[in-house]
């Protein structure tokens, strides 16, 4: 892949925001307006660090790259000792709680920079400061501190750039004679063709809840071609109820449960159940992430997996305005300070080494395991595997990006009743009618009317 190939879609980068939700946390008085440059500690002071991540896999993907800096970090700093507390994204989300209930954060922790997350750490003080001019040399793409930012000052970093792709396998396609899908109709015809087979169409994460209001968002993209439009719901522009295309999408999801277009128990599959169950080839497509840009690396899946594995963007409706390159993208997790360590300078040099460019983006995008939130293309080597040069591709053709996904654009109530209510339509609980009158309700209630 040539670097021209990277450097196409830097320029189309914008905001970016994110996805899990904070409540119930109880509020410290918020931090005094300081830029945070750590102090330098003496070599023969022995410190010890507590990073509490949401990468619990260490061996693969981006928890790899995590304890592969933590290492580095280590051996290069022996005075310093790193302990780690990883859980996936809910469980991660629970202890989270608990820990800002007590005002007892670690040292370093991960976070989501979107309003339904981060605005509610950033106001109640948790998260250190970070002097903003130790990174005018990190390369982070254009907008994408807006989300770790309050009030012109930054509070995170991002570690990387998220996009909804669909992810297939070729063999599967291959051996039973079905067209890889181009619009959303295509879709729903392979989604029968693979149920009449008695193979899962796509697997899905519905226990995980977030991944079908996205799919409800990527929707609307396509059936309207306008990234402003679910916004202006959000913003009382607009109302779920009373547009057209607002309620097609909606009918959309419909269409693909009416198929059973997921596999069977879909709504109590989590993110791990729903990755295993593609990659152990089961199930024909993959609804999910650009984070997954490692899978045909993946030394954990089989060799027959990996060679078959491949992406193309969501595809959009032969009757819609929108195009398949039309993208929802925002950017991804990343890592703040606790405001209250009593080892806040080490931990600010662990975090500024660890996204440094030739740390984080180099040895994350030359080994498969991330998007990065930072230009790349300088680190790019021409023996990137297929996923990461179409991933690539989907980004730099995009026409549109959407930045903020709907569901963590307001409260952190309104995250938990768009995305409850959007798993509700996916497992017929609720009607597309009764979905939009949800999400009328739910804005009303964020918005205090």
């Amino acid at each position: 892949m040539k670097k021209a190939t990277g450097l196409k879609w830097i320029s189309l980068m914008l905001a970016f925001i994110f996805m899990i939700s904070l409540v119930g946390c109880s509020k410290p008085t918020p931090a005094a307006s300081v830029e945070e440059t750590p102090k330098e500690t003496p070599k023969d002071t022995k410190v010890t660090i507590k990073l509490f991540t949401n990468l619990p896999d260490r061996a693969s993907r981006q928890g790899k790259l995590e304890q592969l800096l933590l290492d580095n970090y280590m051996k290069e700093n022996p005075n310093v000792v790193i302990e780690v507390e990883a859980l996936q994204d809910e469980p991660y989300k629970q202890k989270f709680k608990a820990y800002a209930s007590g005002n007892q954060l670690p040292d370093l922790f991960s976070v989501w920079g979107q309003p339904s997350f981060f605005n509610p750490v950033m106001k109640a003080g948790y998260a250190a400061e970070l002097n903003a001019a130790d990174y005018k040399d990190y390369g982070f793409f254009n907008g994408a501190l807006d989300g770790f930012s309050m009030d012109g000052r930054l509070f995170g970093l991002p570690r990387n750039t998220d996009y909804m792709v669909l992810y297939y396998n070729k063999a599967i396609f291959e051996s039973n004679g079905v067209k890889v899908p181009t619009s959303y109709e295509e879709l729903i015809e392979a989604a029968k063709s693979f149920r009449a087979k008695g193979i899962a169409p796509i697997a899905m994460n519905g226990k995980d809840k977030w991944a079908i209001s996205l799919l409800y968002q990527d929707l609307v993209i396509k059936e309207g071609g306008d990234q402003k439009l679910i916004y202006d719901a959000l913003n009382g522009k607009a109302k779920f109820t009373e547009n057209a295309v607002l309620k097609k999408a909606a009918e959309d999801v419909k269409l693909l449960m009416d198929v059973k277009g997921f596999q069977d128990s879909f709504v109590a599959a989590d993110y791990g159940a729903a990755n295993n169950l593609f990659a152990q080839e089961k199930a024909a497509m993959y609804y999910m992430g650009a984070w997954e840009v490692g899978m045909d690396s993946n030394p954990d899946f089989s060799d027959a997996f990996k060679k078959n594995v491949d992406v193309v963007p969501f595809p959009g409706l032969q009757t819609g305005a929108g195009k398949n390159t039309d993208l929802l993208a925002w950017n991804g997790g990343g890592y703040a300070v606790s405001a209250n360590s009593p080892v806040k300078d080490e931990a600010i040099k662990l975090l500024n080494y660890m996204m440094k460019p030739e740390n984080w983006v180099k040895n994350g995008w030359q080994e498969g395991l991330v998007v990065p939130g930072q230009k790349y293309d300088s680190f790019l080597t021409g023996n990137e595997t297929n996923l990461q040069k179409k991933l690539t591709d989907i980004l730099s053709s995009s026409t549109s990006i959407s930045g903020t996904s709907w569901n963590d654009s307001l409260t952190p109530d309104f995250k938990t009743a768009s995305e409850n209510i959007s798993q509700e339509l996916a497992a017929g609980m609720l009607t597309p009618e009764q979905f939009l009158e949800a999400a009328d309700k739910a804005v009303a209630e964020a918005s205090g009317k």
